[in-house]
C-alpha cells in the first residue's frame, strides 16, 4: 500500500498531503514480553538459566498466521500498531550480539503491516526492567555486568516474580500468591531499583562504576540504545514506520529519594502516595541487598475507608543473602552512600540520590531529557524523519511534565488506565469508586467526564513540546481487563452463551474511554491484541496474570468469520475520521443509537475519509453533509467526504 509517512504539526498528526490523521490503533501484542521459544508464560516454571538462548521469533504470531491477524485488525478498523519488542529479544545472546533472524522476523512484520495499511512505531518495551525481576524487558546478562546475582534475588526476598511465588501444580488464578497487578510493586524492590538507578543517573550517584571502561550508566545505555539501532537499520526503508517509543514505562530507582525516610513518609516530602505492598525505603533496598534482615511494613487499600492503611510487618531477607556476585561491590557504598559497621549499615548521606554538591536533581530534567536526546539522535541518524514516542515515569513523571530539552519531532506517548477497573477487574454502576477524592460516581456520564479530564490533563503537558508548538497525544497504552468479575463472561462463554449479553459490562467501560478520547480528539493505541490469549486466568494474555486482550483464540469458533475470537466489539470497533482535509472540530458517536456526528474545518475540497464499521451498521446506514459531498465505499468500511470549498463541513452518519 506505501503509505505516506507522517509528521507532525502542532497537536496533529499530517501526512505528505498536509491532512490531518487520527490513529486509531492496538499494541502488538501482550507475549511479545515472553520468549516464543521456550514458551515463557508466566504460569509455567522457569529458573531463567536459558536467558542467552531464547528465541523471540513467533512474538507476536508466526509469519505464516500474520495474514490473518491482520485482516482482522484492519475490518475493526485499527490503522496504526504500537509493535512490541525488547531489549532481550534482540541481544539476548550477550552484549554486542544480535538476534540476526529475530531482526529478519521483526522486520518482515512491519513489511507486512504496511499491505494491511497499517502504520508502526516500534515499542522497545519493559515492565520492572526485566523477566528475572518479575516483569520483562532487559537481557539477562545486565545483572552479571553490573555484579548482581539474579539466582539469589528470590531467597534474599529483592523481586516479586510471579514464577517463584505461583504454584504450578495447582494452577488456576492465585490472588494470594500473586495478587492482581502487584507486578508492579517491583519499582521499589532492591532488583529493580538499583538497575534503574544504575541506568539513568550512574554518572551521577557512582561516577566510578566502570564497566569494559565506560561508566556503568553509558554501558547500559549504549547497548539498549544499540539494540534499538539494530532494528532500526532493518526497517528504515519503509515509509509505514513513523518512529520509535523512548522506552515504556521507566522507572526512576532511588533517583530523588531521601536514604532512610519510608517512601510513604510525609516527613521526606511526600515523595510518594502511599501504595500496597511493602514499603521499602532506600535504606531497606540498601541492606537486603547486603543480606542484612529487615523488618518492612506492609500496606494494603482499606475499600471501607478509602484509603491505604498499614497491616503489619514482613521480615524480609531472614537468611542473610547478598544478591552482589562474590568479589562485587556496592558502588553506593564505594561512593559514600552508607557503610557496614559490626554487622549494620550506617547512612553517610541522607541526601545521596537527592542532591550533588548542593544541588537537588531532578529525574526529568537531569536524566529523562538528556536520554530522549539520546535516542533521537541516534535513530534520526538512521532516519531523520522519525518521530520519538516520549513516555516518563508513570508513577511520578507527570507532576513535572516533559522537560524542556524533548527533542523536537516528539510525541506525547504518555499511558492512561481506570486505575479503579485494572487494579480491582470490577466496572459497575452507580457505586465507581474515583480513586482521587474516594467519592461514588453516578452513572456513565459521570464516569465517562472523569475520564475526560484525565486524558485531557495528559494532552495538556504535550503543549510544551516541540519548542512550545505542541505535539500530538497518542495514548500508548489504555484498556480493561476481560476477566472481570472473577472472569464471568468466560464461564458464561463456557456454559455455552455467546451473545453479547456477558460482556455488557466491557462494552461499557471501553465506549466511555472511547467516547472520552473523542472528545478530546487524541489517537491511541488500545492495549491490548494477543493472539495467543486464552480464557484461563492462570494464561490470560500470559505474563502475570494480566488479561486485557481483544481477541482470544478460545473465542474463535468460526474461521470464516473475520470477528470470530473478538471480545466486547462493539465498545472499540467504532466509526471516526481517519484523514482529514482540514483539521478537525467535533466527534462525537453515541454507541447505543448510532448516531455520529464529526465537524471539521476544510481547509481544501480534498476528500476526507470516514470509517465506518459495519459492525455498528449492520443493517446500514443514512448520511447527511452540510458544506460538501460524500461517496460511499461499502467494501472498505469507509465514506470519503468532499468539502464545497474551504469552510466548515459537519457530517452524520445514522443507523438504519
Amino acid at each position: 500500500m506505501a503509505l505516506q509517512r507522517l509528521q507532525i504539526e502542532g497537536e496533529w498528526f499530517t501526512d505528505g498531503s498536509g491532512h490531518a490523521r487520527i490513529l486509531r490503533g492496538v499494541n502488538l501484542g501482550g507475549d511479545c514480553k515472553m520468549p516464543f521459544t521456550p514458551n515463557g508464560h508466566t504460569n509455567l516454571p522457569t529458573d531463567f538459566a536459558d536467558h542467552r538462548t531464547v528465541s523471540f521469533i513467533g512474538r507476536p504470531f508466526p509469519l505464516a498466521e500474520a495474514g490473518e491477524h491482520f485482516a482482522r485488525l484492519k475490518a475493526w478498523g485499527f490503522n496504526c500498531l504500537r509493535l512490541l519488542t525488547t531489549w532481550e529479544a534482540v541481544e539476548h545472546a550477550g552484549p554486542g550480539q544480535y538476534d540476526e533472524a529475530y531482526l529478519d522476523y521483526f522486520a518482515k512484520l512491519c513489511s507486512m503491516a504496511d499491505d494491511y495499511g497499517m502504520y508502526v512505531f516500534v515499542d522497545f518495551h519493559q515492565d520492572v526492567w526485566s523477566r528475572m525481576t518479575g516483569g520483562d524487558g532487559a537481557p539477562g546478562w545486565c545483572f552479571e555486568a553490573v555484579g548482581l546475582d539474579y539466582t539469589k534475588f528470590r531467597a534474599a526476598g529483592a523481586a516479586h516474580v510471579m514464577q517463584y511465588k505461583y504454584d504450578f501444580a495447582r494452577g488456576g488464578r492465585q490472588e494470594e500468591n500473586y495478587g492482581t497487578m502487584t507486578w508492579s510493586q517491583n519499582y521499589r524492590y532492591p532488583a529493580n531499583a538499583f538497575m534503574w538507578t544504575f541506568f539513568f543517573a550512574g554518572k551521577t550517584f557512582c561516577p566510578d562504576f566502570m564497566i569494559d571502561g565506560r561508566n556503568v550508566q553509558d554501558y547500559l545505555q549504549d547497548h539498549y540504545i544499540g539494540a534499538m539501532e539494530a532494528v532500526a537499520r532493518r526497517i528504515k526503508h519503509l515509509p509505514n514506520v513513523i518512529g520509535f517509543d523512548s522506552l515504556n514505562e521507566p522507572g526512576s530507582g532511588y533517583v530523588g529519594h531521601p536514604v532512610s525516610a519510608q517512601a510513604s513518609d510525609e516527613g521526606a516530602g511526600k515523595l510518594k502516595h502511599r501504595r500496597p505492598g511493602l514499603d521499602w525505603s532506600v535504606l531497606d533496598g540498601l541492606a537486603v541487598a547486603r543480606g542484612i534482615p529487615r523488618d518492612i511494613e506492609r500496606l494494603k487499600l482499606d475499600w471501607e475507608v478509602k484509603r491505604v492503611v498499614p497491616s503489619g510487618t514482613e521480615r524480609v531477607n531472614p537468611d542473610g543473602v547478598s544478591i552482589w556476585l562474590d568479589g562485587a561491590k556496592c558502588p553506593f557504598e564505594q561512593a559514600g552512600c552508607y557503610r557496614l559497621k559490626d554487622g549494620k549499615i550506617e547512612v553517610l548521606n541522607e541526601d545521596f540520590f537527592r542532591s550533588v554538591n548542593g544541588k537537588p536533581v531532578r529525574m526529568e530534567v537531569d536524566f529523562m531529557g538528556p536520554f530522549f536526546q539520546r535516542v533521537a539522535v541516534a535513530l534520526r541518524a538512521i532516519e531523520p524523519d522519525w518521530l520519538l514516542f516520549a513516555e516518563l515515569d508513570p508513577g511520578e513523571g507527570f507532576a513535572h511534565g516533559f522537560p524542556k530539552d524533548t527533542p523536537r519531532g516528539t510525541v506525547n506517548a504518555s499511558h492512561w488506565y481506570d486505575i479503579v477497573t485494572l487494579g480491582t477487574k470490577t466496572f459497575g454502576f452507580p457505586t465507581w469508586l474515583n480513586p482521587y477524592n474516594g467519592r461514588t460516581l453516578e452513572g456513565a456520564d459521570a464516569i465517562e467526564e472523569l475520564y475526560t479530564k484525565q486524558l485531557g490533563f495528559i494532552k495538556e503537558t504535550a503543549k510544551t513540546l516541540n519548542d512550545g508548538q505542541g505535539a500530538p497525544t497518542l495514548i500508548g497504552e489504555f484498556g480493561i481487563p476481560y476477566d472481570l468479575h472473577d472472569a464471568a463472561a468466560y464461564k458464561a462463554w463456557a456454559a455455552g452463551d455467546h451473545s453479547d449479553a456477558p460482556w455488557e459490562k466491557h462494552v461499557i467501560a471501553l465506549d466511555l474511554m472511547y467516547c472520552a478520547m473523542d472528545k478530546l480528539l487524541i489517537s491511541s493505541t488500545h492495549w491490548n491484541y494477543t493472539a495467543s490469549n486464552r480464557n484461563d486466568q492462570a494464561v490470560g494474555d500470559g505474563w502475570n496474570q494480566e488479561d486485557l486482550s481483544i481477541y482470544s483464540v478460545d473465542q474463535r469458533t468460526d474461521s470464516n468469520d473475520i470477528n470470530s475470537g473478538g471480545r466486547a466489539l462493539a465498545g472499540f470497533v467504532r466509526p471516526y475520521a481517519r484523514s482529514i482535509a482540514g483539521r478537525p472540530l467535533k466527534v462525537k458517536f453515541k454507541r447505543e443509537t448510532g448516531l455520529f456526528r464529526f465537524v471539521y474545518e476544510a481547509s481544501s475540497d480534498a476528500e476526507s475519509e470516514i470509517f465506518v464499521p459495519a459492525l455498528q451498521y449492520p443493517n446500514g446506514f443514512e448520511i447527511e453533509v452540510e458544506g460538501g459531498t460524500v461517496v460511499r465505499d461499502d467494501s472498505n468500511q469507509s465514506i470519503r467526504v468532499r468539502a464545497d470549498g474551504i469552510g466548515k463541513v459537519g457530517v452524520a452518519i445514522t443507523r438504519l
